[in-house]
C-alpha cells in the first residue's frame, strides 16, 4: 500500500473509533440556496443502510474545479462597481471563501464568447510571427486572470485555441461553417458555403512551414503571458477539433494533430516546460485518442486528455485504457441562457458522470455573462453569475451553488470514494485531512429520509424534496 493510501487508512480507522459528532450539512433547493441545516450527528451504524461509503476503496485523485476566462465574462463583471466585482472574484477564487476555484481554462485568441474575432497575428505570410501581439488581451483576459490570481496566486491556467490565425487555414477565415444570409446580420460571419470545412478533414494547412509557424505562435503566447506574470501550465492544441462551427473553429483529423504535436508543438512546449493535453475531445470515439497515443512521436508528449459535450461518452474507456492519464472535464455543457433549476439538475448528472468515470478536474464554462447570456455569434448560454449592466447588479445562478456544493469542500488531493447500496445519486470524497465529503441529491418531489454508513458510523438525514445536500464528516 502506498504512503497516501496508508495515511488515509490510518486516519479513517481513527475516525471510526471516535464518539458521536455533529455533522456539517448544507442544502440547496430551487427556492432556497446554501442553507445550513443543524441537528445532525453521527451515530453507531445499524445493519441496514441505503448507502455505504467504502472508505477503504479510494479512486482517482481530485485536482480541482474551475471555469473559463472569457472576454465577455470580464466585460460583464467589469461593468459592476469595483467593490461588487471584487466581492465576486473573492467568492470565486479565494481559498476557503466560496467556490475555491483552482484550475481554469482560457482561450488562445478569440473564442465564441470573445468580443469579436481576433488572433495574435493576422498578417498573412508572417511565418516568423514578427507581428505577434497580445494587445487585445491586455484589455480583457490579462486583467481578468490577474484579478483572479490576486485572490489565488496558485491558480492553475491551461489554454486552447478555437481557431489559428485565419491565414494558416485553407479557407482563410476564422470560422469553419457559413452562417448563411438568413440569420440576423449581427451574427453573420461572411464565410461562403464553398469555403466551408467539415468534420474528418484538416482545415489547417498541412505543410511544414505552417506547422512551424503555428508552434512558434504557441511559444510566443506562452512567453507573452509569462511576461505579464501569468504562467500557462498546459496547452490543448484545438478546442473541439471535430466541430465545424460558425464562430472561431478549426477541424483537424487525429492524424493531422498527431503530426503537429509530435514534430512541432511537442518539442516547442517541452522547451518551455509546458505540458500538452490532448483535446478537447467532443466525440465519444476513443480511437481518436488512440491515434495520438499510439503515434511514436506525439504519444510521448501527451500528459492528459480533455473531454466535453459528447466526449463524455469516451472518458470511461479512456480512464480504463490509460489509467495514469490526467483527465479533465474541460467544458461543462452550456445550457440555453435560462439558468433554471431543471438545467442545474442536468448539470449534476454531468458532474456525476465525469467524476465517477475518472475525471481529475471539472471545469464550468462561462464564469459570468450579461443577463441575456448571448454570445457575439448569437448563442444564448448559461453562466455561474448573471450581470445586469443597467442596474449594475448581479446574481449567482443555481449552477454556481451546485458547483460550490462540491468545490468548496473537496480539497486538492482528495480522492473519490466508491459507494454501494440502493441509492447511487451521490458523490463521496475523502480529503487529505481525512474529512469525508458527501454530496447527495434527492430528486423526489417529497422529503426523503436516508441512512448513510461511513465506517462504523452512520447519518440519517431527512433530505428536502428536490434538493442538493453536502455533508462533511470530520
Amino acid at each position: 500500500m502506498n504512503k497516501i493510501l496508508l495515511s488515509f487508512s490510518i486516519c479513517l480507522v481513527a475516525f471510526s473509533l471516535t464518539a458521536q459528532k455533529p455533522v456539517e450539512w448544507i442544502s440547496s433547493t430551487e427556492s432556497s440556496q446554501w442553507v445550513t441545516q443543524n441537528g445532525l450527528f453521527t451515530t453507531s451504524s445499524s445493519q441496514i443502510s441505503d448507502i455505504i461509503i467504502l472508505t477503504d476503496k479510494p479512486k482517482q485523485r481530485i485536482d480541482g474545479f474551475g471555469a473559463c476566462f472569457n472576454e465577455l465574462g470580464w466585460t460583464s463583471l467589469n461593468s459592476l462597481s469595483v467593490a461588487d466585482r471584487e466581492s465576486v472574484m473573492k467568492e470565486l477564487f479565494a481559498p476557503g471563501v466560496g467556490a475555491n476555484f483552482r484550475i481554469c481554462r482560457m482561450p488562445v485568441g478569440a473564442n465564441d464568447f470573445a468580443r469579436d474575432w481576433y488572433s495574435y497575428d493576422e498578417t498573412e505570410g508572417d511565418f516568423e510571427m514578427k507581428n505577434f501581439s497580445i494587445a487585445n488581451d491586455l484589455q480583457t483576459l490579462v486583467p481578468f486572470i490577474r484579478n483572479a490570481e490576486k485572490y489565488n496566486p496558485d491558480l492553475i491556467i491551461w489554454a486552447s485555441p478555437w481557431s489559428p490565425p485565419s491565414w494558416l487555414k485553407w479557407n482563410k477565415h476564422y470560422g469553419c461553417a457559413s452562417t448563411g444570409p438568413d440569420i440576423d446580420k449581427r451574427f453573420q460571419n461572411g464565410l461562403t458555403k464553398n469555403n466551408q470545412g467539415y468534420e474528418g478533414a484538416d482545415l489547417f494547412i498541412q505543410k511544414d512551414k505552417y506547422f512551424k509557424a503555428y508552434a512558434l505562435y504557441f511559444s510566443k503566447f506562452i512567453e507573452a503571458y509569462n511576461g505579464q506574470g501569468i504562467q500557462i501550465s498546459a496547452i490543448m492544441p484545438q478546442n473541439e477539433f471535430n466541430s465545424c462551427q460558425i464562430f472561431p473553429s478549426c477541424t483537424w483529423t487525429a492524424g493531422g494533430l498527431a503530426k503537429f504535436i509530435g514534430s512541432y508543438l511537442g518539442p516547442a512546449m517541452e522547451k518551455l516546460k509546458v505540458q500538452i493535453m490532448f483535446g478537447t475531445m467532443e466525440r465519444p470515439d476513443i480511437s481518436l485518442i488512440d491515434t495520438i497515443m499510439n503515434d511514436p512521436l506525439a504519444g510521448q508528449y501527451i500528459k492528459g486528455i480533455g473531454f466535453q459535450w459528447a466526449g463524455k461518452g469516451a472518458i470511461a474507456a479512456a480512464h480504463k485504457k490509460y489509467p495514469e492519464m490526467e483527465l479533465y472535464q474541460s467544458e461543462q455543457e452550456c445550457g440555453d441562457g435560462k439558468n433554471d433549476w431543471t438545467y442545474c439538475s442536468y448539470a449534476w448528472s454531468l458532474m456525476k458522470h465525469y467524476l465517477l468515470n475518472g475525471a481529475n478536474g471539472y471545469m464550468y464554462w462561462n464564469l459570468a455573462l450579461d443577463k441575456d447570456g448571448i454570445s457575439r455569434w448569437g448563442w444564448r448560454q448559461n453562466s455561474l453569475i448573471s450581470v445586469d449592466k443597467q442596474r449594475k447588479s448581479y446574481m449567482y445562478n443555481f449552477e454556481y451553488y451546485l458547483l460550490k456544493h462540491v468545490s468548496h469542500f473537496v480539497m486538492a488531493g482528495a480522492r473519490l470514494l466508491e459507494t454501494s447500496g440502493m441509492n447511487d445519486n451521490l458523490l463521496a470524497f475523502v480529503n487529505p485531512d481525512a474529512s469525508i465529503v458527501l454530496v447527495v441529491r434527492n430528486e423526489d418531489k417529497s422529503d426523503k429520509k436516508i441512512n448513510i454508513k461511513i465506517g462504523n458510523k452512520e447519518i440519517d438525514p431527512l433530505l428536502k424534496a428536490d434538493s442538493i445536500n453536502t455533508f462533511i464528516i470530520n
